[in-house]
């Protein structure tokens, strides 16, 4: 089924985001992951996809597999850095063989190593150009694209982000998923911006527990996600009294919380980025009241 219409018939949900296992023996107990977050009934779950066709080969068969026999309705991601039209197409085509009718249309990051990528140089250049390019090609599939609370660290300034988001939506974009993010009133004032620009689809939070201080500093350092200073003073000081389960414990609390505050402001629901791992999100998910 589209997601579009699932998040039309419910509301407020669950949403989970898996990746691949880059190896093969790792599938069974990846899957077990997925039999057991199952039991929070997620409306569906994204399959995130990385550059290089082994990674593409096991998004695809990934979600076949959740669909056909886990009963989760999949959510590709879909990169266009590096690609052609007539790879992005192929891929395109091979979900559709799979019944799977969506996509999270992404531009995606330059390839490690590589200094001074140049975007402009690429068949497809920006996300908005995928979502056309799918639309174009592919007009039952449910499409849908990034957004961030916090603006892109490549963005010049909050607006030009703004407008870049709400020109997905323009170029067919039928629903948003949020960057992690750890302060609400961002939230709801970055979708209320979006609706004065015309961009009303539904926006849905993602949100990742911290689970060590270790994974709090990369956060920070890696997608340049603000934590509020007395969140991270609570963190430090929860590490320096009871050690990684302390933290551990505050950072579950913590992503409950700001999940049904989400939730009970309006938000249609919220995604849960799992990394592969079910205790935490299990017990965030068993405690929501939806």
């Amino acid at each position: 089924m589209r997601v579009c219409d699932l998040i039309k018939g419910k509301s407020p949900f669950i949403s989970l985001e898996f990746f691949p296992p880059k190896e093969k023996e790792a599938w069974p107990g990846f899957f077990e992951v997925v039999d057991k977050l199952k039991t929070l009934d997620p409306l569906f779950a994204s399959v995130t996809y990385g550059a290089g066709g082994g990674t593409q080969d096991n998004t695809l068969e990934i979600a076949r597999r959740m669909k056909r026999d886990h009963g989760i309705e999949p959510l590709t991601h879909l990169t266009s850095v590096g690609a052609s039209a007539a790879k992005l197409d192929a891929f395109l085509a091979s979900l559709r063989e799979a019944d799977i009718e969506n996509v999270l249309a992404l531009r995606g990051d330059p390839p490690r190593g590589v200094a001074d990528f140049d975007f402009a140089s690429q068949e497809f250049s920006h996300a908005t150009e995928l979502i056309e390019f799918i639309g174009g090609k592919y007009p039952d599939m449910c499409v849908g694209g990034a957004a961030y609370p916090e603006p892109h660290f490549e963005s010049p300034s909050i607006r030009s982000d703004l407008e870049m988001v709400a020109l997905k939506v323009r170029k067919g974009a039928q629903f948003l998923v949020t960057q992690l993010f750890f302060d609400n009133r961002m939230y709801f004032d970055y979708v209320e911006r979006l609706k004065s620009l015309g961009a009303d689809v539904p926006v849905i939070p993602g949100i990742l527990p911290i689970m060590s201080l270790k994974s709090a500093k990369f956060i920070l350092s890696l997608c340049g996600a603000a934590i509020p200073g007395k969140f991270l003073s609570a963190l430090e000081k929860a590490h320096e009294e009871g050690g990684d389960d302390a933290v551990y414990a505050l950072g579950i609390d913590y992503a409950t919380k700001q999940a049904q505050q989400l939730i009970d402001g309006g938000a249609p629901g919220v995604h849960l980025y799992t990394l592969n791992r079910a205790e935490a999100v299990l017990e965030i998910g068993g405690n929501l009241h939806i």
